[in-house]
């Protein structure tokens, strides 16, 4: 290995043994060769550090750091001491399929204008594969729209340039814990697009011991910290609030409790929505794609409310905003929701009865 690869691979680990050593398998096997692998060790209290310390490839570099200072100290460390042109996000668990370096990498040689790019994930859940999350087709207007309303990337997908990371204050900053990468994206995106192929590039593993199930909460204050900054100028002091709905509901899916709140939400969607459009003038093309995640993510929404039972399908129809359609795969879940949602709806009656 040289002095300079061409690509660094940042992770922080922490307590990762039974599974590190699979995300280590997948990097080592990329088809492109001329990278380095950066881990931190987070003062683990199991085998991790001994089991990256028995890794034998000259690529591999482990840092055993002498105080437990989280993930977003763990991997600051790592970014430090990266030195690629390129540097890849992955986290102790995820797997990198063999040709994701290769096919990044020749992605942001062609497009000089792009500053990051990620990748679509396949999903590895109780030992099954399954297919990605939508949308499934992207475009960096459309990214560059759900960024305002939440995080459309995967950590462990992502590669980007190192002498634009290194241009920010900070590589991620420790008071947006569990939404730092979110975070990261916003403070990059100054530097040039933000884009994505969509074609799976890495297996993103969901269980138990996953910081995303385990730390829900704090990533969603996080997160709204995120989107206040932005949102000061649309939203003034009620910035965080608004925040917060549109990432609880209509990011997130948690039904509106009533149908006040399913309008403040759609209101506050609008808001944002309408000063992007007139701010960023997406093309035809694009706008196409804005507007058929837009309807998605609403009809997500709307139909978790039916579902729920707190409101009927007539009341979240007669609110939907104005040139948002259903594809037929949402009109399938519409009636299913229908279904639920009357007869939770009846047992509560018969509840109160």
């Amino acid at each position: 290995m040289t002095d300079s690869p061409l690509i660094s691979v940042v992770m922080a680990a922490y307590n990762g043994g039974p599974l590190i050593e699979e995300t280590i398998a997948s990097v080592l096997a990329q088809t492109l060769a001329d990278f380095e692998l950066v881990v931190v060790d987070d003062c683990s209290t199991d085998d991790t550090l001994d089991r990256l310390r028995r890794v034998r490839d000259p690529r591999v570099r482990v840092i055993a750091a002498e105080h437990n200072g989280g993930p977003v100290v763990a991997r600051n460390t790592a970014f430090a001491a990266a030195r690629g042109r390129y540097i890849v996000g992955l986290d102790q668990d995820d797997l990198c399929h063999r040709t994701r370096f290769a096919a990044q990498h020749a992605f942001l040689e062609s497009h000089p204008n792009v500053v990051l790019v990620a990748s679509a994930v396949d999903l590895l859940q109780a030992g099954a594969i399954l297919p990605p999350r939508a949308p499934l087709h992207t475009s960096p207007s459309l990214l560059d729209w759900r960024l305002q309303l939440g995080n459309p990337l995967v950590w462990s997908s992502v590669m980007f340039r190192a002498d634009a990371a290194r241009r920010l204050e900070v590589f991620e900053r420790t008071d947006r814990l569990y939404a730092e990468d979110f975070d990261f994206y916003h403070r990059l995106a100054r530097f040039g697009a933000i884009a994505r192929i969509d074609t799976p590039l890495a297996t993103y593993r969901i269980h138990p011991g996953g910081a995303s199930q385990r730390y829900t909460a704090r990533m969603e204050q996080s997160a709204v910290e995120v989107l206040a900054q932005p949102y000061a100028a649309l939203f003034g002091a009620h910035a965080a609030e608004a925040a917060r709905l549109v990432l609880h509901h209509f990011t997130g899916g948690v039904p509106a409790p009533d149908l006040a709140a399913l309008q403040e939400v759609g209101r506050l969607v609008g808001v944002v929505h309408e000063h992007f459009v007139m701010t960023r003038r997406p093309d035809a093309t694009d706008l196409a794609l804005i507007m058929a995640e837009y309807g998605r993510l609403w009809w997500r929404l709307a139909d978790a409310c039916v579902r729920s039972g707190t409101l009927s399908r007539a009341e979240v129809a007669a609110h939907c905003p104005a040139g948002l359609t259903r594809n037929p795969a949402s009109r399938m879940r519409s009636a299913t929701s229908l279904l639920i949602g009357t007869g939770r709806a009846l047992a509560s009656r018969l509840k109160q009865a």
